[in-house]
């Protein structure tokens, strides 16, 4: 950040009075600019037994294999914000079971919210966001060529709780440099 989206002046990195991390702060017109981690909400559908995965049409990562998962928007929920880049991926329509993952992405500011859901009826096609819609068994999971470390561990956990017949809230934490740690909440 150059500017103060308050006045226009520029701004100063330092650490505010009564903080404890340095801010962009406008000397002008004291305005603290703060920046949060992005929130990343999305689902694991499944139907038959299968998981439901997006080919993306976007970068980043175009072409490789997804769950449907996006930026929440202002002004809604992180179920409601799961249900919709599931509408917006994947032309399909879930019903929200539980929150199952829970990932700080630290080195890029993110946390991604993974619910598991169903998909009642077989009933999805691509989008503008993406290439190709399909039901994948464990088998058949493209673990290659999956977009995101956050898909595959979520993708992993989601098989290995399948065959113990439970799905506890995992709490994930990677860092760019560190081995993802895993905490179970049941």
């Amino acid at each position: 950040m150059k500017f103060c989206t308050q006045c226009g002046e520029s701004v100063e990195r330092r650490i505010p009075e009564g903080d404890n991390r340095e801010r962009h702060v406008c000397p002008a017109c004291g305005t603290i600019h703060y920046h949060n981690p992005r929130i990343i909400a999305g689902c694991l559908p499944i139907h038959d037994g299968k998981v439901l995965l997006c080919r993306r049409a976007i970068e980043p990562r175009l072409g490789y294999w997804t769950l449907p998962a996006g930026f929440m928007e202002n002004g809604e929920t992180t179920e409601a914000a799961a249900r919709r880049e599931t509408l917006e991926e994947a032309c399909a329509e879930v019903e929200i079971d539980t929150l199952y993952t829970l990932t700080s992405i630290v080195h890029v500011n993110q946390v991604q919210l993974i619910y598991l859901a169903q998909l009642p009826q077989p009933r999805f096609a691509p989008s503008e966001e993406s290439l190709e819609v399909r039901l994948f068994d464990e088998a058949e999971i493209p673990w290659d060529e999956l977009a995101f470390e956050t898909i595959r561990q979520v993708l992993r956990l989601y098989f290995e709780d399948r065959r113990r017949g439970r799905f506890p809230l995992r709490h994930i934490d990677i860092d760019r440099d560190a081995t993802p740690s895993v905490r179970i909440h049941d």
